[in-house]
């Protein structure tokens, strides 16, 4: 995926997202405001059907009064005996001997006139006696009309009971009838849900970015890869073919320039070789096929022959590895074709990557039954954003277009992958133009 295509995907995310939240925050503000909306309006309602039942209530209430007192000369002798104590809640003043029985059916036939279709319960108080006496509930239904809530029940209005004393009044209650609060609008849940939403969405988009770009550094590392394999295999080809060209030419000339051109086609496909076998080896470990022949073999050996080796083939004179051994034993239980394969990476590394001179400097010590190796070169060093990725395969440090550092990448990881198979670690510490170092931990 190029730049350009990249560039477009994260801005068509961020203005999806970015859409997804203004369209949740008009969401929410339309529903906030048309909840507003309905309670006010049923704020209005209730304060309208409670105004109006007062009215109906003050209504059934006087004409019970106006029946209750016969020997009333104007009826005006009767403002302000009804009065609202609350909502649903009435007292009436009366000067007249009242039957309760007799109360309870003028209150039915008023109501029923007036269309108040409630249960009501009435008390007659007595002032003289400081006492009470309760009627029972009465429940109102289609079919039955105001009916007592039960017949069994203390309170029930008896037929024969009369209040005769002057000087008392009757309450009114209706249990059901009452302005009922209104919860306040709860705004916590529509933001939870859009912060859900948000969060899901840019999770999603910032896990579809990383994925994406693993993926762009994987296609990058796979083309330098091809890349650097093209220019490493077409070099030994072309010295290869040029040097069988010049045999073919000097067929007739001295055995000594062929035995030269012949040992160049030689060693060049060795390299070759050697090449090919690096990439079959890291497909072994890959598919967990390598096997491991173990067996004691002196490491100090080993490293005493790769410093000779370096100073063969070193043309400048300059160049050295620097030993500093520990004087303990150096005898390992591991493989030493891939130990030996080890140290010659590690070493076509120091070469590769430095300039000039190059200096080698290999150290050994054992810590508690673990070989410990630093292997340091004073090259070009390797940065930090580089370093946590070094032992990848087919990992190499970006060099643009430019291919004067030979290899597929294959090195480091093959490294790595056969001392963690032999049971130990490998670390570096690098500092760009300084050089850099490789530790390696193997169990003795």
């Amino acid at each position: 995926m190029g730049r350009y295509s990249l560039n477009t995907l994260v801005l068509f995310g961020v203005l999806s997202i970015a859409s997804i939240l203004v369209v949740q925050l008009v969401w929410v503000r339309k529903t906030m405001e048309l909840q507003s909306t309905n309670i006010a309006i049923q704020k209005k309602e209730d304060s309208l059907n409670i105004k109006e039942f007062s009215e109906q209530s003050h209504v059934a209430l006087r004409n019970v009064l106006e029946q209750i007192n016969t020997n009333l000369a104007d009826s005006t002798e009767l403002y302000g005996a009804v009065k609202q104590i609350r909502s649903n809640r009435f007292m009436v003043d009366i000067n007249e001997e009242l039957q309760p029985f007799y109360l309870e059916t003028l209150l039915k036939k008023s109501f029923y006139a007036q269309n108040i279709n409630q249960d009501f319960v009435y008390g007659i108080y007595d002032c003289f006696t400081d006492s009470i006496v309760y009627g029972n509930l009465i429940r109102f239904s289609k079919t039955s009309l105001y009916e007592p809530d039960s017949l069994d029940q203390e309170g029930v209005t008896s037929v024969n009971v009369t209040i005769k004393n002057d000087g008392h009044y009757f309450t009114v209650f209706f249990p059901n009838v009452a302005a009922k609060p209104i919860a306040p609008v709860q705004f916590i849940s529509p933001w939870i849900y859009i912060g859900i939403i948000v969060l899901l969405v840019t999770f999603f988009f910032l896990y579809s970015l990383v994925i994406i770009f693993r993926q762009k550094k994987v296609s990058e590392v796979k083309n330098d890869f091809i890349n650097n394999m093209t220019h490493e295999l077409k070099t030994p080809i072309s010295t290869i073919s040029l040097s069988s060209e010049m045999l073919l030419q000097i067929a007739d000339s001295s055995q000594g320039q062929i035995r030269k051109y012949a040992g160049i086609i030689f060693d060049e496909n060795k390299r070759l070789e050697q090449q090919v076998e690096r990439v079959l080896n890291v497909a072994k470990l890959d598919k967990n096929e390598l096997i491991l022949n173990k067996e004691p073999f002196d490491l100090r050996e080993l490293i005493l022959q790769l410093k000779d080796n370096f100073e063969v083939f070193q043309m400048d004179k300059s160049s050295r590895i620097d030993l500093d051994l520990t004087t303990e034993s150096h005898v390992l239980l591991a493989d030493p074709v891939h130990i030996t394969n080890v140290l010659h990476n590690l070493s076509d590394n120091a070469v590769k990557y430095s300039e000039g001179p190059i200096q080698i400097s290999i150290t050994t010590s054992i810590i508690s039954s673990v070989m410990l190796i630093e292997f340091s070169d004073k090259g070009l060093g390797i940065s930090k954003e580089h370093q946590k990725s070094i032992f990848e395969k087919f990992y190499r440090v970006p060099t643009g277009n430019v291919h004067n550092v030979k290899g597929f990448g294959l090195g480091l990881y093959y490294v790595k992958m056969i001392i963690e198979a032999h049971k130990g670690k490998i670390s570096l510490k690098s500092i760009p133009g300084e050089g850099t170092t490789f530790t390696i931990k193997l169990p003795v």
